[in-house]
């Protein structure tokens, strides 16, 4: 009876006994496991209340809490919003990145949050998807030691991190149906690596799986990736869980490796699979695996021994917001700095205006990941502070289409002097049926979070339509723009002009038409909303450079002008696109305000690249600040003062033009097929510019500094023993300018002669290290055969052949400044 009694102190929450602590983690998941019922063991591999594993109250099994990643514990109020994860790419910096882990492991411990929903690593094909701000960019070397780190960081602080999106979701659209169709060697070599590291090297408790299929098969239920790869081939102990509604068909997800059901009670119901166990469809095997691996992590990670939630640390953490700072102070990348317009001199540049719709706003990316900040430091309120002596001007520079929907005028129908436009709204997504209201509304510019004030109308699954007529008062061309979410279509005069007619976020869309003066035009606007935020706005007005006066007066009064543009969370985001090119209306601004200031730089908000040609010659100086976080403000006063050395880099290639992508055929599922085929395989990225010798805008690994550093000296020392290598690489790095800085060194590995097609040059090290001016430095980079490997397809494994490799050592993809030839047995 004592035995028995010592046994179950193991499964309470806060046991006493000391003889807990001694047990291994088996032995206690076996004894629990034990004395589950087959009904609770079946109930408890699916979530419940969005964010949380389901307790048991009998076996003193309490509930485990999840939040939204990875850059912030956002799920339960505000929080440290830190920069978004292609930023923390861009510092090339593993030990900041493992800083940032501990500090959301911390804010995770002081919220009691036992699972982090974070690190996001799936590769950027292109530019327009709209969760790669959430990524870490395009090679699979440079995401798989950045996401080690981070999650070594998370789970040092006895929080499980959770890498996702497992695997290939690097698209947007259609998320939920697309088949992301890829052979096995690219798969391997591009699309799996980062997982991979984060299953061997981190250690990392969980992994989600995506929404997308691959090959075909959801990846919920794709037996190959989650069986044979993840938990054979890796020997992966944690949980699989699935992306929130990713599970499509419970007994192939069961017997396809989808340990844990999120948020659950959906597919994999006990209904579903008690019969299934009963008659032997599936095996009460499996199910024991299941739940000892969610048993497993929680009492290795001491959930059942002590509280999760730390009292001790605050939840808005001054450590944290020092390490949000110091990200996006090393995250910045500097792109363009004509005859060294940066750093600002105050003492010289008295007047500095600052334009745009990113100046004087929180801008972040979309969706799941979007982080309330308890405060943030806009890109002006930081300047202004920094630079006191200075005078600092703000201009917001284009009117919002909100501004814009508020000065347009409608008519009820032909002849009528009733200023609004009939509105009809309908339960259903179709505009079909007598519609529930039909009122009057005097303009179209509507944000419901929770549901249109109409009786009887649902939150989601609804539609509206208004309809009137405009009167110009003059011939002259006329701009009309929509923004909304989800679909919408304008008709003028029953001819359609823009048709955004299905699911996606927050989209702006205008068309410009010749109106005749003192005549009546038809209006129409279908709008549906399918789930989710809905919101939309509707403007017509004539476009003219009277709108942009404060703009042109503010910057050309001023010494430089900083203009502010890009995207934020209503374009940007989970779940749908975004446009390759800016907003018309910010390319125009652009175009006042050079015209207006030679001396203008410009500040660019986006998760990677934008269409530049329109206005890159045009401007003297280039920051990219993606999204910066709640400290991005300060951060980049202290690079544009020169208080801060620019030391990012890109972690994505930059082209010139869309074509130059190496997805731009191949991106898109044309056909509607439901499947888009990587046909470009190995050659994403810096590796499809290498092979077919296009110039990029800007390359990978590329970022300027306001100093400059000689590379010299490299040397290598090879040791082969029986298959096994070690390359110890060292070389120096001297700070040849005016300034203190960073330098992100990068090797790169090049196979002059393979039996097989390879990348011209992959990247297989880096090293970042801060010089003072007129310092020497020694960089010191260790390889071993994966570098020199690919995957052999007929092995089914990873090896290299025998013969001569080139290390190059380059300050990016393109500039490459030492060469080394070495020979492998």
């Amino acid at each position: 009876m004592k035995k028995t009694i010592i046994i179950g102190l193991l499964t309470t929450t806060f046991a006493l006994n000391a003889q807990v602590y001694k047990a291994p983690v088996e032995e206690r998941v076996k004894d629990l496991l034990g004395r589950m019922t087959l009904e609770e063991k079946v109930n408890y591999i699916n979530g419940t209340n969005w964010m949380y594993t389901k307790e048991i109250k009998r076996l003193g099994i309490p509930q485990f809490k999840m939040s939204d990643g990875p850059v912030g514990t956002k799920s339960y109020g505000k929080s440290t919003a830190y920069p978004a994860s292609v930023m923390n790419a861009a510092t090339w910096n593993t030990s900041l990145v493992y800083d940032l882990g501990v500090a959301l492991g911390r804010d995770s411990r002081s919220r009691g949050i036992n699972f982090l929903l974070g690190p996001g690593v799936n590769i950027a094909r292109a530019p327009m998807t709209g969760r790669n701000f959430e990524y870490l960019g395009e090679d699979p070397f440079l995401s798989a030691a950045l996401a080690v780190n981070y999650i070594k960081g998370v789970q040092s602080q006895r929080v499980v991190a959770t890498v996702k999106h497992f695997a290939a979701n690097n698209q947007e659209y259609d998320r939920n149906f697309v088949s992301s169709d890829i052979d096995e060697r690219t798969l391997q070599e591009i699309y799996l690596p980062a997982f991979k590291a984060a299953v061997q090297k981190a250690k990392v408790g969980a992994v989600m799986n995506s929404y997308n299929l691959l090959n075909g098969e959801h990846t919920s239920q794709n037996a190959h990736l989650n069986l044979e790869i993840l938990k054979k081939d890796w020997k992966f102990d944690g949980i699989l869980m699935s992306d929130w509604g990713g599970v499509h068909d419970g007994i192939a997800a069961f017997k396809n490796g989808t340990d844990l059901e999120m948020p659950g009670d959906e597919h994999i119901l006990p209904t579903l699979l008690l019969p299934a166990l009963k008659n032997g469809e599936i095996q009460e095997t499996t199910l024991n695996d299941k739940v000892s691996r969610i048993l497993r992590v929680c009492f290795s990670y001491g959930f059942f021994d002590r509280k999760q939630t730390d009292e001790s640390i605050p939840k808005d953490d001054p450590k944290s917001a020092k390490a949000a700072l110091k990200i996006a102070q090393e995250g910045i990348v500097l792109l363009k700095n004509e005859n060294n317009i940066l750093p600002i001199n105050p003492a010289k540049t008295k007047k500095i205006a600052f334009i745009g719709p990113n100046a004087n706003s929180f801008n972040a990316g979309g969706g799941s990941s979007q982080t309330e900040p308890f405060h943030f430091s806009t890109y002006y309120d930081g300047f202004k502070t920094a630079a006191k002596n200075s005078t600092v001007t703000y201009a917001m520079g284009i009117p919002s289409l909100n501004a814009l929907s508020e000065q347009s005028v409608f008519y009820l129908e032909p002849g009528s002097q009733t200023v609004g436009l009939k509105a009809e709204y309908f339960n259903n997504k179709e505009l079909s049926g007598i519609p529930l209201e039909v009122r009057k509304d005097k303009i179209v510019d509507f944000s419901w979070v929770q549901t249109p004030n109409v009786i009887g109308m649902g939150q989601d699954n609804f539609s509206v339509r208004w309809t009137g007529v405009i009167k110009p008062t003059k011939t002259a061309v006329y701009k009309f723009a929509v923004r909304g979410d989800d679909g919408y279509r304008l008709f003028i005069n029953d001819k359609i002009v823009l048709d955004y007619w299905s699911d996606h976020g927050p989209i702006e869309k205008n068309a410009e038409l010749t109106l005749n003066a003192d005549t009546e035009y038809k209006v129409r606007l279908e709008y549906y909303e399918n789930s989710g935020d809905a919101s939309i706005t509707f403007a017509w007005f004539e476009p003219k450079e009277e709108n942009f006066n404060e703009a042109i007066k503010l910057a050309s009064e001023a010494d430089i002008a900083i203009l502010c543009v890009g995207f934020n969370q209503q374009i940007e985001h989970e779940g749908d696109e975004r446009p390759f090119e800016l907003p018309e209306a910010q390319e125009e601004l652009i175009k006042v305000v050079t015209k207006a200031n030679p001396n203008t730089i410009v500040v660019l908000n986006a998760g990677g690249n934008v269409y530049m040609q329109n206005w890159l010659p045009n401007i003297k100086g280039l920051v990219h600040t993606f999204y910066a976080g709640q400290e991005g403000g300060t951060a980049l006063a202290n690079i544009l003062l020169g208080k801060v050395n620019p030391s990012g880099k890109l972690p994505v290639s930059f082209e010139k033009n869309w074509k130059d992508n190496a997805t731009y055929n191949n991106y898109y599922d044309t056909d509607n097929d439901k499947r888009v085929q990587y046909k470009e395989g190995l050659f994403v990225g810096y590796r499809h510019y290498d092979k077919n010798n296009i110039e990029p805008q800007f390359a990978f690994g590329f970022g300027l500094s306001y100093t400059s550093f000689q590379y010299s000296d490299l040397k290598v020392s090879l040791q082969q023993n029986e298959g096994k290598i070690t390359a110890n690489v060292t070389f120096k790095v001297k700070n040849t300018g005016n300034s203190d800085g960073a330098e992100s060194a990068q090797l790169y590995v090049r196979d002059i002669v393979s039996p097989v097609e390879r990348p011209v040059k992959e990247l297989k090290g880096f090293s970042k290290m801060f010089l003072k001016k007129g310092q020497t430095k020694e960089f010191k980079i260790t390889l071993d055969e994966s570098a020199f490997s690919y995957y052999k397809t007929a092995l089914k494994d990873f090896g290299y052949d025998a013969g001569e490799f080139e290390i190059l050592i380059g300050a990016s993809s393109k500039d490459i400044r030492l060469k080394e030839t070495i020979s492998l047995n």
